[in-house]
């Protein structure tokens, strides 16, 4: 069972711990236009590597091997985040399966819900809890 936690404690863990990496799987298109988190104040800087391939969204047949490619290891502890925390579960739980013991859901992502007047951002989520973000 994959573990969810809040973008604060994510942000708690990723300060605290050398081991800990966020993974970002939104779109290059999510990222570029809505912004990515931004880690530099800890010294580190959030691996964008998407769950789904834009425009046809589908999986990314790559996803664990970009992963392995990109440095991460069993022993890492693994942050996922996307939009609201759907495919960062499911890239969690994929991750899991192929080994990592270690991997974490960011719950409500980085834009979260949607609030009463239709938008995101503002009712949960990584930019909603005030956490370092920045334009691409």
């Amino acid at each position: 069972m994959i573990e969810n936690v809040s973008p604060a404690k994510a942000w708690d863990k990723l300060r605290a711990d050398p081991q800990a990496q966020l993974v970002d799987v939104r779109t290059d298109v999510e990222w570029a236009y809505v912004g990515v988190p931004d880690l530099a104040a800890i010294g580190k800087q959030a691996v964008l590597i998407p769950w789904q391939v834009f425009p046809s969204m589908r999986e990314n047949a790559g996803f664990v091997e970009e992963l392995q490619k990109a440095g991460f290891t069993p022993e890492h502890h693994i942050y996922f985040l996307c939009r609201s925390g759907v495919r960062s579960l499911a890239a969690a739980q994929a991750l899991q399966m192929a080994g990592f013991p270690h991997v974490y859901n960011v719950a409500d992502g980085f834009e979260g819900p949607v609030d009463a007047d239709g938008h995101r951002g503002s009712a949960a989520g990584w930019k909603a809890e005030g956490l370092p973000w920045r334009q691409r």
